[in-house]
């Protein structure tokens, strides 16, 4: 939940919004068809409300807009009467707008941005965005291809392509960028030329997940470049196709870029990956599945065949808790991996950790926290976590625990320096069986509140352990105080060498 009231206006308007329902009799049907409770709904009638209500969308995008930057003007006055330098002013505006809009703080940005081209730069196209005739995206497509223009030379591309012109009647994103290119271009060529000339310097790979423990490898990289690397793999896809290869050409081209680019057979020489899970899940065949930090969520089946693979190998240290085992190096067929497997209490999820007086973390507490919180933990973003911070600074008195810290991306933690924000855990959601809690307050007195995702081995209501959790067998608890007995003393020195 967060602190943001609505006032009676919005109210009215999402109860009115909330009246628009298809009739009753669309949701049951006899086995003639007919509906059970009333006739069926007029399809014109449903058409007309489908088109109603995405027109009221681009209506509100364009209220929002305003109000992005009606407050943007509000916080930068109250900025300077508090004496904040010019340069300063504003600064954490776009935080808030992405936290009041329940976006990620990078794509808050971008709407912030969006808001305060559309309001002072481009009157004909947020005018289009109030009448429905062009939706947020389709405004944000306009906006980034005006970006490197100048105000004025923006403002006349804005007119030449005014909606009621009826340029964009039946366009789609394609050919709304090719008019705003269209237009742009003759009115400042070099800046057009320079842009592009920039673009090179933002090549960059990035990696994303994909469903079933797969992943997106994704390289943005300049034309020439991109064009040459795709023709190479597909060369060489092709040649060992005609040559009798069994795989398609995708697998191929996927296979190649791995080997050429790692430069082994496997694509991978050695890597360490941990693994969250529960007992239940290792030893007990259960179907409760486990979570790969900066991946996600992995099949139970995926995460024991991983395992299978490494029970022959020598032991490479350890971090978990008293459910914990020791991580391993191993061979998984030409993939050499040091699996690490952090295990979770029963019923609760839990993730142990240690104090330490050191004003940096310790190696060990940063797995730990990377290991509980996953991504950054400010609401809305899902960035990777760059930066383990303390909730409570040091400079203030703040522990280096696991209790006061939390992973955050590098925009997030330096956002959360700014003057008006403030952040504390709540103790009583931070005691044993809990998950951690962290309440984010802004400059103008809302509270968000980041609750740690569920491990493997948490509730299905993810906070608190079930009330009525079956008692563990003699033999299980047998089994689990040998295993806490066997692993502490590992589990101590790790943690103390960090």
């Amino acid at each position: 939940m967060d602190g943001i009231q609505r006032t009676p206006a919005v109210q009215d308007l999402i109860a009115a919004v909330n009246s628009i329902r298809p009739a009753s009799g669309t949701s049951r049907l006899t086995d003639g068809g007919v509906p059970a409770e009333g006739r069926l709904p007029d399809c014109a009638l449903l058409i007309d409300q489908l088109r109603g209500l995405e027109d009221l969308k681009s209506a509100a995008a364009a209220a929002q807009a305003r109000i992005a930057v009606a407050f943007d003007a509000a916080q930068r006055s109250a900025d300077a009467a508090a004496g904040v330098p010019a340069e300063e002013q504003g600064r954490g505006v776009a935080a808030q707008v992405a936290l009041a809009r329940r976006e990620s703080p990078a794509r808050g940005s971008r709407l912030h941005g969006l808001a305060k081209a559309l309001v002072t730069e481009m009157p004909h196209t947020l005018a289009a965005l109030d009448t429905g005739r062009l939706n947020e995206w389709r405004a944000t497509l306009l906006v980034k291809e005006t970006a490197c223009l100048s105000a004025e030379d923006r403002c006349a591309v804005d007119e030449e392509l005014a909606a009621d012109t009826g340029v964009f009647d039946g366009a789609g994103d394609k050919a709304i960028i090719a008019a705003a290119r269209t237009a742009a271009y003759p009115r400042d060529p070099r800046s057009v030329t320079q842009r592009a000339s920039h673009a090179a310097t933002e090549r960059h790979v990035s990696l994303r997940p994909a469903p079933d423990t797969m992943t997106y490898l994704t390289a943005l990289l300049p034309v020439a470049q991109g064009v040459a690397v795709h023709a190479a793999l597909s060369r060489h896809a092709d040649a060992l196709r005609s040559s009798g290869e069994t795989r398609s050409r995708g697998q191929i081209m996927a296979d190649t870029l791995v080997e050429r680019t790692t430069g082994t057979p496997a694509g991978i020489s050695g890597v360490e990956v941990q693994l969250v899970m529960t007992d239940r899940t290792l030893f007990q065949g259960d179907a409760e599945p486990a979570r790969l930090p900066g991946y996600g969520i992995v099949p139970a089946a995926w995460a024991r065949a991983m395992l299978a693979g490494n029970q022959d190998q020598t032991e490479a240290g350890q971090v978990g808790n008293e459910h914990g085992a020791p991580g391993q190096p191993g061979q998984c067929g030409d993939l050499k991996l040091w699996l690490r497997r952090l295990f979770t209490a029963p019923g609760t999820g839990e993730l142990v950790g240690a104090d330490s007086r050191a004003r940096l973390f310790p190696a060990g507490l940063r797995r730990f926290i990377q290991a509980r919180d996953d991504t950054c933990r400010t609401p809305y973003c899902d960035a990777p976590i760059r930066h383990f911070d303390h909730v409570v600074p040091w400079h203030d008195g703040g522990t280096t625990s696991l209790a006061n810290g939390a992973g955050l991306c590098e925009a997030c933690n330096h956002t959360k320096e700014l003057p008006g924000w403030t952040a504390r855990t709540s103790t009583a959601r931070t005691s044993p069986g809990k998950r951690h809690v962290l309440d984010i307050r802004t400059p103008t007195g809302h509270t968000y509140r980041s609750t740690a995702p569920p491990l493997p081995g948490a509730g299905i209501q993810g906070t608190d352990p079930p009330d009525t959790a079956p008692p563990l067998s003699r033999h299980h608890r047998r089994r689990l105080r040998h295993q806490a007995k066997a692993l502490k003393y590992a589990h101590l020195t790790e943690l103390q060498a960090a």
